[in-house]
């Protein structure tokens, strides 16, 4: 069963959740699922279809990986490029910052308290080649983040973390991820609170368009 959302509804209310993310709600592992099922059908370079879905429901492990983490979001949280710090200069711009600063810090906190925690993976069978890797990962992200538009359209809500790959060794050495599998995100899934969401306020079209020359 699906929310009645309209492709463009789909597509701007798919938001990055953390405070809203419902830790006390259970998710039936029949949806987590049918998520990934949508999500392989995503393109990948070759058709070579390497990802696989780390999924993660044991709350040891869950509590392993959130402490993971926590530990990375404190190193950002003391970097210069926090998110809660960026656009000081903006004050239109820095309260929408220091609000994700306060949510990024809540998920550090509880990331290991959520109901699934699904990671990305992409197997090459060596390591990551140095230099441009746009095509590699290009075989991955378009599958996960339809993986993050199937949960919305199913009533879940996701977030795209990418903090804990700091660590991506231990991580791996928790979930036995073998050699040569490489993680691309953390996506922390579950139901979340509140009725719905609505689209972010961006910056104008214009300010991105180049047209025939930059």
């Amino acid at each position: 069963m699906t929310l009645p959302l309209t492709p463009d509804e789909l597509l701007t209310t798919t938001r990055t959740v953390r405070k809203r993310l419902d830790l006390s709600r259970p998710v039936p592992l029949e949806l987590i699922r049918a998520c990934v099922e949508i999500a392989l059908q995503a393109p990948s370079g070759s058709n070579e279809q390497s990802w696989h879905f780390m999924v993660v429901t044991d709350a040891d492990k869950r509590a392993a990986v959130g402490e993971i983490y926590r530990q990375q979001v404190a190193r950002y949280a003391d970097s210069s490029r926090f998110a809660g710090r960026m656009f000081a200069d903006r004050p239109e711009r820095s309260a929408v910052q220091q609000r994700v600063g306060d949510s990024v810090l809540w998920l550090g906190e509880h990331m290991g308290r959520v109901p699934v925690l699904v990671i990305p993976c992409l197997r090459t069978g060596k390591p990551v080649p140095q230099g441009n890797q746009a095509g590699l990962w290009g075989s991955l992200l378009p599958a996960a983040w339809s993986y993050c538009l199937a949960a919305r359209a199913r009533g879940l809500a996701t977030a795209w973390t990418t903090l804990h790959l700091g660590q991506e060794a231990e991580v791996a050495r928790i979930l036995g991820i073998p050699d040569g599998v490489h993680q691309g995100a953390l996506l922390p899934t579950a139901y979340f609170t509140g009725t719905t969401f609505r689209p972010a306020r961006r910056e104008p079209v214009e300010s991105v368009w180049h047209e025939n020359t930059w």
